[in-house]
This record gives C-alpha cells, structure tokens and sequence, in this order.
C-alpha cells in the first residue's frame, strides 16, 4: 500500500516512517509512505504557501495552486484524497478498515486557518477529523491515520490476530493486562492468569472486557449486546447477564 502526504512540515514525519512497526513495514515493502513538502511546488521565490483569506478574519489561508501542483505531479489523480480537517467525519474503525483494505491514497496536512476550498472541490477531497477538538495542523492527525490503518494492512504486525483482540476491534475495551513479575507492590497478578486453563482465563477476561465498556463506554456496551449476546456460549451469556444486573 502507498500513502502520499503532503505537508509544509515533512520533518515532523520522519521518525513516524522510519521508526518501529511504521519503520519495519516501510523496509519490507508492505507499505509505502511517501512525504512530500508543499514548499517545493511553489511559484513564489521565498516558497510561500498562504496568504490573508478573501472577507477577512484571522489566520493565513493555504494556496490553492502549490497544493494542486504538488497532487499532479505525485499521482494522485483518480486516487482517494483525505484532507485532514477538524470539520470532517470523524475517523473510526470502520473508516480504518475501508482504508486498509483499498486503494493507494493521498492525506494533504493542512495548516494555519485551512486550505483555499477550490482545491478541495476541484480534487474531491474527503475530510477526515480525528476528534472534536483543534490542532495546528493536520500532521499529527494524519500520523494517526497512518498508524491506526498500517496495523489492518496484512503482514504488518508480527500477530495477525492481536489487532482483532484489542479495544474497540472486539467491540469491547480491552482486558487488564499483566506480565512479570507475579508480584509487584503487594499487588499479585490475578491468579486465573497462571493457571493455565484456557476456558477460565477466556471467561475473566470477558468478564473483565465487560465490565470495563459497562463503566467507561456504555454505547459501546449497549451495541455489544444487542449484536453480539446472542451468539454467546451459556457461560459466556451468564457472565453477560450478571454484569448487565450489577
């Protein structure tokens, strides 16, 4: 898969595309993020990139022509362009599954008040929020991007179950985890964990899924069960129930 990211900040990217699983993936060839500065396809002799927007108000406004350029000459026609924007739809799993699962695509980073809306309309652009808040710039939310739809892409991770065990892809917030040593600050590690039986273990950890999404995300506990209850063993539709009643 290549992805094309264009910045006026590309050294914000390079321990992001060099560095672990990001890093391994890139060197293997399953992925390939490509950085490009919007700087260099200017036609200003000191490489500016905005100016003060038409009908006034605060900040610069990103040119239109130096990011079309930039989108021409890297081959982005006919792809998927993401443009990263505090007014877009909101990023989800769903969204990082679709993008994992395509096409080649294009992120622009977009900085200071926006970018001139010609060049979003003119090259169809998707706009893609990372949360309800406001950032400087879009390079942080398209490292997010990045990051959360490398681990869908096949090979990536060493364990190509691990992505589906975690928050949110199981539809569920993870279980605790633990690991050496069994005894930290007079605080053992739960002893189903060590015992070995495959069954108890599966069983707490749900059990412990569940109770978690019950307290810290009870939309996310609500849609599990009406989806998934019925599809529950018996002991597993027990533990449900007993947590729905707590």
């Amino acid at each position: 898969m290549r992805i094309d990211v264009l910045t006026v900040f590309p050294e914000m990217f390079g321990p992001v595309v060099t560095d672990s699983i990001l890093g391994r993936a890139n060197e293997s060839g399953l992925m390939d993020v490509r950085v490009h500065n919007i700087r260099d396809y200017t036609v200003d002799k000191h490489n500016k990139t905005d100016d003060y927007p038409f009908g006034g108000g605060a900040g610069m406004v990103m040119y239109a022509e130096p990011i079309s350029a930039a989108l021409e000459a890297n081959g982005a026609a006919g792809k998927k362009i993401l443009y990263m924007s505090p007014r877009g739809k909101v990023l989800t799993h769903e969204k990082v599954l679709e993008l994992a699962s395509g096409e080649d695509f294009v992120i622009l980073c977009g900085h200071y008040e926006g970018v001139d809306q010609r060049v979003i309309d003119y090259w169809n652009m998707e706009e893609v929020s990372i949360g309800d808040y406001i950032l400087t710039g879009g390079e942080l939310p398209a490292m997010v991007l990045i990051d959360s739809v490398a681990r869908f892409v096949p090979g990536v991770l060493g364990n190509s179950e691990a992505h589906f065990e975690e928050s949110i892809c199981s539809g569920l917030l993870e279980y605790p985890q633990y690991t050496k040593p069994r005894e930290w600050k007079a605080m053992p590690v739960p002893e189903v964990l060590l015992s070995g039986h495959h069954e108890n273990i599966h069983l707490w950890q749900l059990e412990n899924s569940l109770r978690l999404t019950k307290e810290r995300r009870p939309d996310l506990f609500d849609a599990y069960v009406k989806e998934k209850s019925s599809s529950l063993s018996k002991k597993e539709k027990k533990i449900l129930e007993s947590i729905i009643n707590e």
